[in-house]
């Protein structure tokens, strides 16, 4: 009995409006009743809205013929297939630009970053020159340059300019040598008539969006880059020299590797961002899940289903991308730890 005199007494203390906690309780289930009920007062509204307009909702429309033609895939696509496989296309086609430019902005902008501490001081200016200028310029204005660069600029495929043996650049896009995995070999492009054949082609709208992408967030790396080197304590420098390193060797065998630590979180915040700005591919005509939802919106008219796809898409793309990282930053805190 006095226990349950004791739990009853403790109880009766809580539920009081005296109790800060029990207030701080209240207030928070009064929130959530609240976002719940206008959450649910607006679908309902929407749902009555359509309704009384004859639209129809649902996802249905997800498995009808999409009936058009999409200009580059890596799924076989054809315009019988579905809009659910249109729509699979344009993510992949996102995921594939967001992949290489990723690699691409991490190598470069670490190229950049370690020119921006460089004893040089031509070099450090280039690259502090480079970083802000990519930074203060935005990302659309960027993407129609190279664009406009590439397909008004540059040459016809007959007047081709050869970047590197094997590799060339036209107004038609970037042609480069393909590797047959059935001879093992090396396939190189020749010009045929008006065009390559031959090779793989990188169409100009993919070239032009890659360009943005990789050279606007490698400004952004380069800057963690210079920061994440900066705070490892100078002491490493001069322990490493100790030892009969070379700065080379103390830079990527000491520095970088307690610098990594450092850089990594605010790297997902980049890989995140660069995934996120290639939806600016739809000005440039790139067949990404938004240019190709956009078009499924306009031939169905399902556009809150369409814009929950494309929501959906890149919660789940930044969702990966952040557990991933998150993943790799605890396995470099282990290691540190020991």
């Amino acid at each position: 009995m006095a226990v349950s005199s004791f739990r009853f007494n403790t109880l009766k203390g809580f539920v009081s409006w005296h109790n800060a906690r029990f207030r701080a309780l209240v207030y928070q289930v009064l929130l959530v009743a609240g976002l719940v009920s206008a959450c649910a007062y607006l679908v309902v509204t929407t749902l009555n809205n359509l309704e009384a307009r004859n639209v129809a909702t649902g996802f249905g429309f997800l498995h009808r013929e999409a009936g058009f033609a999409i200009s580059e895939s890596l799924l076989a696509y054809r315009p019988a297939d579905t809009y659910a496989r249109a729509i699979l296309v344009g993510l992949v086609n996102t995921l594939k630009v967001a992949a290489v430019g990723a690699v691409l902005a991490t190598v470069l902008g670490l190229l950049v970053g370690l020119a921006r501490l460089a004893v040089n001081p031509l070099l450090s200016w280039l690259a502090r020159t480079y970083i802000e200028a990519m930074r203060n310029v935005p990302l659309l204005l960027q993407l129609f340059f190279w664009y406009a660069l590439i397909t008004e600029a540059a040459p016809g495929p007959r007047q081709a300019i050869a970047v590197l043996p094997g590799v060339f650049l036209s107004n038609r896009g970037l042609v480069l040598p393909a590797f047959d995995f059935d001879t093992l070999s090396l396939g190189m492009p020749v010009l045929q008539g008006f065009n390559f054949a031959g090779g793989i082609t990188v169409s100009p709208e993919f070239l032009a969006l890659l360009l943005g992408l990789v050279l606007y967030t490698s400004a952004f790396v380069a800057e963690i880059v210079r920061s994440g080197i900066q705070a490892v304590g100078k002491g490493q420098w001069a322990a490493g020299r100790a030892l009969g390193l070379s700065d080379r060797q103390v830079l990527r065998l000491v520095v970088l590797p307690q610098a990594l630590r450092i850089m990594v979180p605010p790297m997902t915040s980049q890989y995140l961002n660069l995934t996120k700005n290639s939806s600016l591919a739809v000005a440039i005509g790139y067949p990404d899940i938004v240019s190709i939802v956009n078009t499924t919106i306009n031939q169905t008219g399902q556009a809150i289903e369409g814009v929950l796809i494309i929501m959906a898409a890149y919660l789940s793309v930044s969702l990966s991308i952040s557990v991933l990282m998150n993943m790799y930053n605890r396995r470099l805190a282990r290691v540190a730890g020991r």
